[in-house]
């Protein structure tokens, strides 16, 4: 990992970005309920295996940094803290770390801000954030979060209004809150800028996807390995891609089109059924071609 984080962020830029992974399952659950998690429907299901990723965001490079296992039975946040756990432990220092809203969370917020300054969507939920919201001007602000609580937590409020001229059909005015944590020296239009920048790791999971291994086994751990194992091989067609086919130029490197994720995924699997020497094999039916078809054949 280090090695690929020298080759690929020679800049030093330290952009970590966490989400969540939802493997579609078509099933039941091997041992226990809360090996599985709902979603939104997609590939006809509502039930998958969830799983917790970080990503090292540099110059459209996304690299998984680490990934745990998210139980249903389990709070989201316990997840999300082995996973920065996990970061934290990287030599590297971290300058930024982006989340969607589905992390803005009291106990995400807290650990998150522990590391690095930290940009995360609010969730708009309650009067006194829409309050906030309500708003035809970008401006820098302070929310208390469980306010006169225990669990009070306050931190700065990015509220960003933008205009949609057009894009994707849509016209009008658009509001939208971050956390934004440890950046009072930002704007709030640069501060949605940041957020921005963790769009890079869409890519990132449809290379997943389709490295992704095929796979009836009810066993979770088994299919977190398939899963892990996939984005390890995207790492490295980064890093192979980057450092070893990439040809120096002025300005930069140039990257060929050929070597593309799917080539290499081939080269994989056409090594591993050398070494392995798998052999592909059909049943016969035992009768071979019928009297009638010799004949006609002359």
């Amino acid at each position: 990992m280090q090695l690929a984080l020298a080759i690929l962020d020679r800049s030093g830029s330290r952009i970590v970005s966490i989400d969540f992974v939802d493997n579609p399952y078509h099933g039941v659950h091997l041992d226990e309920e809360g090996e599985l998690c709902r979603m939104s429907p997609k590939d006809g299901t509502t039930t998958c295996h969830r799983y917790c990723t970080a990503y090292l965001v540099s110059n459209g490079k996304p690299i998984t940094l680490a990934m745990t296992y998210v139980r249903s039975d389990e709070k989201q946040a316990d997840a999300v803290e082995r996973v920065l756990d996990r970061v934290e432990a990287y030599t590297f220092e971290i300058e930024l770390l982006l989340a969607d809203s589905g992390f803005y969370n009291e106990r995400v917020i807290r650990r998150s801000q522990e590391i690095a300054a930290t940009v995360v969507p609010v969730a708009e939920k309650g009067d006194r954030l829409e309050e906030k919201l309500e708003t035809h001007k970008s401006y820098m602000t302070t929310y208390r979060m469980y306010k006169d609580s225990e669990r009070e937590l306050r931190f700065p409020l990015a509220v960003s209004v933008s205009y949609q001229n057009g894009d994707r059909g849509k016209h009008g005015e658009v509001v939208r809150g971050y956390v934004a944590c440890d950046l009072g020296d930002r704007t709030p239009s640069q501060v949605e800028h940041c957020y921005r920048k963790r769009s890079a790791i869409e890519s990132s999971y449809r290379l997943y996807r389709s490295a992704r291994a095929v796979t009836s086994t009810q066993d979770p751990i088994v299919r977190f390995a398939f899963v892990v194992v996939s984005f390890l091989l995207e790492n490295l067609w980064l890093v192979l891609r980057w450092a070893v086919v990439a040809r120096p130029r002025r300005g930069g490197r140039d990257l060929p089109e050929e070597f593309t994720f799917s080539v290499f995924c081939d080269w994989i699997r056409h090594a591993l059924e050398e070494e392995l020497e798998r052999r592909w094999k059909i049943e016969m039916n035992g009768v071979g071609v019928p009297d009638a078809y010799t004949s006609a054949a002359g």
